[in-house]
């Protein structure tokens, strides 16, 4: 699995804003869009790419998620 950093590494607005229960559901649920990205041959670096390029993190999930249909 590709290295999760934690939300302590996401900059300070995130962790001067967000308690410790909301950093930790932050990085359950970054590390789930991970795997599914891993398992449809997506990796970290162009999640973020497509990030960058404007795709919304809802818009991600779903894409991943077709991916998935096509692999199932």
């Amino acid at each position: 699995m590709s290295d999760v950093r934690p939300a302590t590494d996401a900059g300070p607005d995130l962790t001067d804003s967000s308690t410790s229960a909301q950093r930790e559901a932050l990085e359950r649920a970054v590390a789930k869009i991970i795997i599914l990205g891993e398992q449809v041959g997506v990796s970290t670096e162009q999640m973020i790419l497509l990030l960058k390029s404007g795709l919304t993190v809802g818009e991600l999930v779903a894409y991943l998620a077709a991916r998935n249909g096509e692999f199932c």
